[in-house]
């Protein structure tokens, strides 16, 4: 809807945020009003900033962190900390968080040149599903041994799209969109992750049920989560939050190890058969359905989900809460 002022200019456009901001919420795109109270709005007033060609975009400037994403480098939360950390020069100077860049400006981090694609370029976005071995970190950093953008050894410049855990397993997405990854892990969007975590004790009904009410850790009580048992000593969880070694420091407060945890699903994609180590193209539809509002939620895998059996010891009676080691971090972004 537009917005018409005294004037008889329409100064804003009047949007409906998506669903997964909650539907029916009005929004006032700021970015359309002018900056005289007498002049008519430019020719794409209905758009967005996100939503112009970058050529344009470019030429009016850009935020920083944004600029560095859309060139494949990494996420724009990943920008930010290397930012913080004065590894981005702008012009030859350290930058700031917040600074715009244009099309005749030159960023570099850590002394390389970091160009946002043209146009055409970002047609050619990399979207794939990597099944991660354990022992491979994901990271961007190049000098950490053991990877993750160098054991993939993809053409393009792709990073990871949220993190899994160096002792994990299983499934994560990797892009050369910086875009799309905050648009995915996004905490109000949902969007489930699911697990199959085997145990060093056999699996309860009280545990379960425990486990599924949330659980006190890093000084917070992690939201409601669905678990299924598999077998005596292994579970499914699914989980819509991503704090830093969440679901191992769950167990560990009801005096529970983790011998084994995989990522069998990530929204409605799933690892099905894809070998460790190996990784394939999402289709294109697989990609749309990520930022779709039903992205969140799919049907859980069957209890039956094939998983490697670790050795248990006899079992112990769970001591139920127990409190979880204390860690100084609180990622939000996709750990397990």
């Amino acid at each position: 809807h537009r917005v018409v002022c005294a004037d008889g200019y329409p100064h804003a456009t009047l949007a409906y945020a998506p669903a997964s901001f909650g539907l029916g919420t009005p929004v006032i795109r700021q970015d359309n009003f002018e900056q005289g109270p007498y002049t008519p709005c430019r020719a794409n007033a209905g758009l967005q900033a996100s939503d112009a060609p970058l050529s344009s975009r470019r030429s009016t400037g850009m935020r920083l962190n944004k600029y560095i994403s859309e060139s494949g480098y990494c996420s724009r939360r990943e920008a930010d900390e290397l930012i913080k950390a004065g590894r981005v020069t702008l012009n030859g100077q350290v930058a700031d968080i917040g600074a715009q860049v244009t099309a005749t400006d030159d960023v570099s981090v850590d002394g390389e040149a970091v160009e946002a694609p043209g146009p055409g370029e970002q047609r050619n976005r990399v979207y794939i599903a990597l099944n991660k071995p354990v022992g491979i970190t994901c990271t961007t950093e190049r000098e950490v041994e053991g990877n993750i953008v160098d054991f993939v050894d993809h053409a393009s410049r792709i990073f990871p799209i949220g993190r899994l855990d160096k002792n994990s397993e299983g499934l994560i997405l990797m892009t050369s969109d910086g875009d799309i990854v905050n648009r995915i892990l996004r905490a109000e969007n949902k969007l489930e992750k699911e697990y199959v975590v085997v145990v060093d004790k056999p699996v309860t009904p009280a545990f379960i049920t425990a486990m599924s009410r949330g659980v006190r850790i890093h000084q917070t009580t992690t939201l409601p989560c669905r678990l299924y048992r598999i077998n005596r000593y292994t579970f499914g969880i699914i989980l819509v939050q991503g704090l830093n070694r969440q679901i191992r420091l769950m167990c560990e407060a009801f005096d529970y190890h983790v011998r084994q945890l995989c990522r069998i699903r990530i929204g409605t994609i799933r690892l099905d058969h894809l070998k460790p180590g190996r990784w394939r193209k999402l289709a294109p539809t697989e990609v749309q359905a990520l930022l779709s509002p039903s992205a969140g939620r799919a049907p859980a895998s069957p209890p039956s989900a094939p998983v490697k059996r670790a050795r248990a010891p006899q079992a112990l009676v769970p001591k139920a809460g127990k409190p979880a080691r204390r860690r100084r971090t609180t990622r939000t972004d996709g750990g397990d």
